[in-house]
Protein backbone atom coordinates (compact mmCIF):
# COMPACT_ATOMS: atom_id res chain seq x y z
CA UNK A 1 0.00 0.00 0.00
CA UNK A 2 1.35 3.28 -0.63
CA UNK A 3 1.85 6.38 1.68
CA UNK A 4 -1.18 8.45 -0.24
CA UNK A 5 -3.52 4.97 0.24
CA UNK A 6 -2.52 4.99 3.72
CA UNK A 7 -3.47 8.91 3.73
CA UNK A 8 -6.88 7.88 2.39
CA UNK A 9 -7.41 5.11 4.91
CA UNK A 10 -6.30 7.93 7.65
CA UNK A 11 -8.94 10.08 6.84
CA UNK A 12 -11.57 7.36 6.49
CA UNK A 13 -10.67 6.51 10.09
CA UNK A 14 -10.44 10.18 11.70
CA UNK A 15 -14.36 11.09 9.82
CA UNK A 16 -15.20 7.74 11.32
CA UNK A 17 -14.22 9.09 14.94
CA UNK A 18 -15.28 12.42 13.81
CA UNK A 19 -19.13 10.55 13.48
CA UNK A 20 -18.55 8.53 16.43
CA UNK A 21 -18.11 12.22 18.18
CA UNK A 22 -21.41 13.56 17.29
CA UNK A 23 -23.54 10.71 17.58
CA UNK A 24 -22.01 10.51 21.45
CA UNK A 25 -23.56 14.38 21.53
CA UNK A 26 -26.33 12.94 19.96
CA UNK A 27 -27.09 10.46 22.27
CA UNK A 28 -25.55 11.93 25.50
CA UNK A 29 -23.26 8.79 25.67
CA UNK A 30 -21.02 9.20 27.98
CA UNK A 31 -18.44 6.26 27.65
CA UNK A 32 -18.87 6.73 23.78
CA UNK A 33 -17.39 10.30 24.39
CA UNK A 34 -14.68 9.44 27.08
CA UNK A 35 -13.23 7.38 24.35
CA UNK A 36 -13.29 9.87 20.91
CA UNK A 37 -10.95 12.02 23.26
CA UNK A 38 -7.90 12.13 24.58
CA UNK A 39 -7.56 12.29 28.07
CA UNK A 40 -4.03 14.54 27.73
CA UNK A 41 -3.88 18.14 29.82
CA UNK A 42 -3.45 19.20 26.20
CA UNK A 43 -6.85 19.06 24.94
CA UNK A 44 -8.91 21.99 24.31
CA UNK A 45 -12.63 23.01 23.56
CA UNK A 46 -14.70 25.25 22.46
CA UNK A 47 -18.17 25.04 22.72
CA UNK A 48 -20.10 28.65 21.03
CA UNK A 49 -19.95 31.39 23.52
CA UNK A 50 -18.34 29.36 25.83
CA UNK A 51 -14.65 30.13 27.37
CA UNK A 52 -11.70 27.86 26.31
CA UNK A 53 -11.71 24.75 28.20
CA UNK A 54 -8.07 23.54 28.93
CA UNK A 55 -7.10 19.84 30.11
CA UNK A 56 -9.23 16.79 30.24
CA UNK A 57 -11.16 17.01 33.35
CA UNK A 58 -12.55 20.68 32.14
CA UNK A 59 -13.41 19.42 29.02
CA UNK A 60 -14.92 16.38 30.72
CA UNK A 61 -16.98 17.91 32.58
CA UNK A 62 -18.43 20.67 30.31
CA UNK A 63 -19.69 17.18 28.01
CA UNK A 64 -21.25 15.71 31.60
CA UNK A 65 -23.15 19.39 31.98
CA UNK A 66 -24.32 19.61 28.43
CA UNK A 67 -25.51 15.82 29.02
CA UNK A 68 -27.50 17.08 31.68
CA UNK A 69 -29.22 20.04 29.63
CA UNK A 70 -32.96 18.33 28.96
CA UNK A 71 -32.97 19.63 25.33
CA UNK A 72 -32.93 16.61 22.34
CA UNK A 73 -30.20 17.59 19.83
CA UNK A 74 -30.10 16.03 16.08
CA UNK A 75 -26.97 16.44 13.82
CA UNK A 76 -26.23 17.21 10.00
CA UNK A 77 -22.74 17.30 9.47
CA UNK A 78 -22.02 18.72 5.92
CA UNK A 79 -18.68 20.65 4.24
CA UNK A 80 -16.79 18.25 5.93
CA UNK A 81 -12.83 18.52 4.67
CA UNK A 82 -10.33 16.04 6.25
CA UNK A 83 -6.41 17.14 6.16
CA UNK A 84 -4.13 14.68 7.48
CA UNK A 85 -0.09 14.91 8.21
CA UNK A 86 1.36 12.25 9.97
CA UNK A 87 0.06 11.74 13.49
CA UNK A 88 -1.91 14.50 13.40
CA UNK A 89 -5.82 15.64 11.60
CA UNK A 90 -8.22 18.25 11.41
CA UNK A 91 -11.68 18.31 10.20
CA UNK A 92 -13.73 21.23 9.24
CA UNK A 93 -17.25 21.03 8.67
CA UNK A 94 -20.99 22.63 9.40
CA UNK A 95 -23.21 21.12 11.93
CA UNK A 96 -26.71 21.96 11.37
CA UNK A 97 -27.99 21.29 14.79
CA UNK A 98 -32.18 20.63 15.11
CA UNK A 99 -33.20 21.13 18.94
CA UNK A 100 -36.16 20.91 20.89
CA UNK A 101 -36.48 21.92 24.37
CA UNK A 102 -40.51 22.95 26.07
CA UNK A 103 -41.53 22.48 22.67
CA UNK A 104 -40.09 25.05 20.82
CA UNK A 105 -37.78 23.64 17.62
CA UNK A 106 -34.44 25.64 16.73
CA UNK A 107 -32.45 25.24 13.81
CA UNK A 108 -28.36 26.09 14.31
CA UNK A 109 -25.57 26.00 12.22
CA UNK A 110 -22.26 26.35 13.62
CA UNK A 111 -18.64 26.05 12.03
CA UNK A 112 -16.51 23.75 13.42
CA UNK A 113 -12.88 22.18 13.65
CA UNK A 114 -11.69 19.18 14.98
CA UNK A 115 -7.98 18.07 15.43
CA UNK A 116 -7.21 14.54 15.81
CA UNK A 117 -4.27 12.95 17.13
CA UNK A 118 -2.75 9.34 16.54
CA UNK A 119 -1.56 7.27 19.68
CA UNK A 120 -0.10 4.10 18.62
CA UNK A 121 -2.72 2.60 16.09
CA UNK A 122 -5.54 4.87 17.43
CA UNK A 123 -6.64 8.38 16.41
CA UNK A 124 -8.38 10.47 19.44
CA UNK A 125 -10.07 13.93 19.36
CA UNK A 126 -8.02 16.72 21.09
CA UNK A 127 -9.41 19.88 20.32
CA UNK A 128 -13.08 20.92 19.14
CA UNK A 129 -14.02 24.44 18.48
CA UNK A 130 -17.52 25.37 17.45
CA UNK A 131 -18.63 28.86 16.86
CA UNK A 132 -21.61 30.27 15.45
CA UNK A 133 -21.68 32.26 11.33
CA UNK A 134 -21.54 35.40 10.92
CA UNK A 135 -23.15 36.83 8.01
CA UNK A 136 -21.34 39.79 6.32
CA UNK A 137 -17.58 38.37 6.14
CA UNK A 138 -15.42 37.26 2.97
CA UNK A 139 -16.50 34.29 1.35
CA UNK A 140 -14.22 30.99 1.90
CA UNK A 141 -11.08 30.04 0.00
Amino acid sequence: MSARDDSRDDAAEVEELNLRFYRALENRDFPEMNAVWDHGDHVRCVHPGWTLLSGWPAVRESWEAIFKDGREMRFSIGDIAVRVEGDTAWLTCTESILSQAGGNIAVTTLLATNVFERRGAEWRLVHHHASHILSGGPSGT
